[in-house]
């Protein structure tokens, strides 16, 4: 497909007014390919300041961008009318420190500190243990991608470019994209069944969880710290409960104000329909640490105990 003059002139346009531009498949927001959500990582790691184009909302731009640079393949970041690369080159020059003077950055006034975290001992012990699997050399490493909402903890070989953290006797390395995110993050660990590494990132807003009947058996079981809370009338639970539960209701006109807002809270009603709509309602009071039980009573007497009356 030739480029037309039209196509060439919206995309100079761009380029005169945006000092960074970068081609994409989808927005900053939702990248939808993952060369150009890397980007997106990267850029916004840093905290630059672009302009994101979705070329898949036009296809005569989708085309037309790639003979106007001469460059086969999406993404494409541009500085000042100029193409910078695209994804491989982008990651390359990040990881060699020249991607911000690339784009007019002054890197020595953008120090990369290393980021505020707490390890608690517990996570520190089965951080040790778990280190003896790992490879001569290598330490733990935080991989905090699409903006934060997702983690990675794995052991790696350092790397000259790492911020690291010293904790317990711990290092653990971060690249500097994820450093920025980072700040604040507490990684806890609860043993037994259902337990493992919890990882709370205050930087992110809450979200109600999702546990099934068979998870929240074995919290239970196991006497997890956890208050379970009712949602339904009395009179559904005069007919069924599970125990030991609590009405929300009751506890609201009580100790819930007064309750840390990391207290792990896991509601239930008939369904789980009522009990997540209670639960957003307590996410959006503060609380971080709130579940609503899959499929409610009715899935916890098919699943778990049948002598729980089902109605």
């Amino acid at each position: 497909m030739a480029l037309s003059s039209e196509t060439r002139s919206q995309i100079e346009t761009l380029l005169r007014q945006h000092t960074v531009v970068l081609f994409m498949k989808g927005n900053k927001q939702m990248p939808r390919c993952g060369f150009s959500a890397k980007v997106v990582e990267i850029l916004d790691g840093h905290g630059v300041d672009f302009r994101d184009v979705d070329v898949l909302s036009d296809p005569q731009l989708r085309e037309g961008i790639k003979e106007f640079s001469s460059w086969p393949t999406i993404p494409q970041l541009f500085f000042q009318g100029n193409l910078i690369g695209g994804s491989d080159i982008i990651r390359q020059l990040d990881e060699s420190g020249e991607l911000l003077p690339a784009l007019g950055i002054d890197a020595s006034r953008v120090a990369a500190t290393p980021p505020s975290i707490t390890i608690s001992p517990e996570a520190a012990a089965a951080i040790k243990d778990a280190s003896r699997e790992a490879e001569p050399g290598q330490q733990l490493r935080m991989v905090l991608t699409r903006g934060g909402q997702s983690i990675d903890l794995y052991f790696d070989a350092p790397k000259a470019t790492d911020l690291r953290v010293e904790q317990h006797g711990l290092t653990v390395l971060f690249d500097k994209a994820s450093a920025r995110l980072a700040n604040g993050i507490a990684i806890g660990f609860v043993d037994g069944p259902g337990g493992g590494f919890r990882i709370d990132n205050p930087n992110l807003p809450a979200k109600v969880g999702s546990l099934s009947p068979t998870e929240l058996r074995k919290m239970l079981d196991a006497k997890v710290p956890l208050r379970l809370l009712d949602v339904r009338t009395e009179q559904e639970r005069a007919t069924a409960r599970i125990s030991p539960d609590q009405s929300l209701e009751e506890l609201a006109r009580g100790e819930l104000e007064k309750l840390p807002k990391d207290t792990m809270l896991v509601l239930y009603c008939h369904s789980g329909v009522r009990s997540h709509a209670a639960a957003e309602q307590l996410v959006a009071a503060g609380f971080r640490n709130v579940w609503n039980l899959s499929g409610g009573i009715d899935a916890w007497s098919r699943q778990v105990d049948p002598s729980v009356p089902r109605y």
